[in-house]
């Protein structure tokens, strides 16, 4: 094999890569990609046996091979490079990289023990806006959990009922949700809920740049998204996602409709003086102000205001402060809504004005 390239091309290709190729040494060949150069097409594949992803090489291919590449150390060699690249293969056991007068020799592996590409059976193809799919995972990822042992929680889960153009979204960690609804303008015949590991969800982001829409075809196992060219495969969390529709509360009374910066910035300031692993605030709501505050015993207490509107009984309540200010930063309205029942009662955030995306957080005691 021997293949020469430029330096951004291999560069941009690498780096996309750099979360997916698994940094243990629980299988060596999890830690390289499989550079694939044919005469036709060359292309790099890399896989975490959770996420695939087979990316287009743009090369002039002198001679053809395939060879598995450490994707870190390449991507060091390459990030110090000038100008093209040259990738030539001695045997299945080792190639030279060069460029200039610089010279590397770098230890591979065989190709036959990279992980098989898996197929995608009984599939259905829904296509996505790359605008409309970015939303979908911009406002609701950071409520997915990261290593609840309830694992279906951490992912975000994609729901199409049959006969209807709209697709649901959700991410929650048990205790707080975030749920948008978009319209697909595309109806599936059968009802499908598919988990997507939240670390496939913030890796897909990486390929947002490209065309306009994505196409994903969804088998029993696998969800595969094609973004032009490049195609990015993930293995599905198996299990049952919680009933989504049951936390989102219908008719919580008291409505509290306020600054969205404002309160934004609010919660910032008070949240210093929190207790770092509960981050909480005591949030104090009256006719037209809501107070934040936070009291730390080892280091004092902090108070700040902001004006709202609301005209109903006064109300206490506790949250963790990062839960709000993450849901807060998702939103883009200028103003938005708190619905409140009582000071255990779940939350429901709104922006004024929208319905499609809605927040639950759940109270602490105080």
């Amino acid at each position: 094999m021997k293949l020469t390239i430029s330096k951004d091309e291999i560069q941009g290709k690498l780096s996309n890569i750099q979360n997916i190729v698994e940094k243990r040494n629980t299988m060596p060949v999890l830690s390289h990609f499989l550079l694939d150069a044919g005469k036709k097409a060359a292309y790099i594949v890399a896989t975490d046996l959770q996420i695939a992803i087979k990316e287009p090489l743009e090369a002039n291919v002198q001679s053809e091979g395939k060879l598995c590449v450490p994707a870190r150390k390449l991507f060091e060699i390459v990030r110090e490079a000038e100008g093209d690249i040259t990738i030539e293969s001695e045997d299945e056991q080792w190639i030279k990289v060069s460029f200039g007068r610089s010279r590397f020799r770098l230890a591979c592996l065989p190709p036959a023990e990279f992980p098989a590409w898996p197929g995608v059976e009984s599939a259905e193809e829904v296509k996505f806006g790359i605008d409309a799919l970015s939303e979908m995972i911009e406002k609701t990822i950071y409520a997915a959990g990261e290593t609840d042992t309830r694992y279906t929680l951490n992912g975000l889960l994609f729901h199409m009922k049959a006969g209807e153009e709209g697709i649901t979204v959700v991410g929650t960690d048990g205790h707080r949700l975030a749920l948008l609804v978009k319209n697909l303008g595309v109806k599936v015949a059968e009802e499908k809920k598919v988990i997507v590991p939240r670390k496939a969800a913030a890796e897909l982001r990486r390929f947002f740049g490209g065309p306009e829409e994505i196409s994903a075809v969804i088998g029993k196992n696998h969800l595969l998204f094609k973004i032009g060219e490049i195609q990015f495969l993930v293995r599905l969390i198996e299990g049952t996602y919680p009933n989504y529709e049951q936390v989102v509360p219908p008719s919580n009374e008291k409505k509290v409709t306020i600054g969205r910066e404002d309160l934004l910035r609010t919660l910032r300031r008070v949240s210093v003086m929190s207790r770092e692993r509960s981050n909480a605030v005591r949030v104090d709501i009256s006719e037209g102000s809501l107070a934040v505050s936070s009291s730390n015993p080892d280091i004092g207490e902090a108070r700040d205001e902001v004006s709202a509107d609301y005209n109903g009984e006064d109300v206490s309540l506790g949250f963790n402060a990062r839960y709000l200010m993450d849901a807060l930063g998702a939103m883009s309205t200028e103003r938005v809504i708190f619905s409140l029942q009582d000071a255990l009662s779940p939350t429901l955030l709104q922006e004024e004005g929208k319905e499609d995306y809605r927040c639950v957080v759940m109270p602490m005691r105080i």
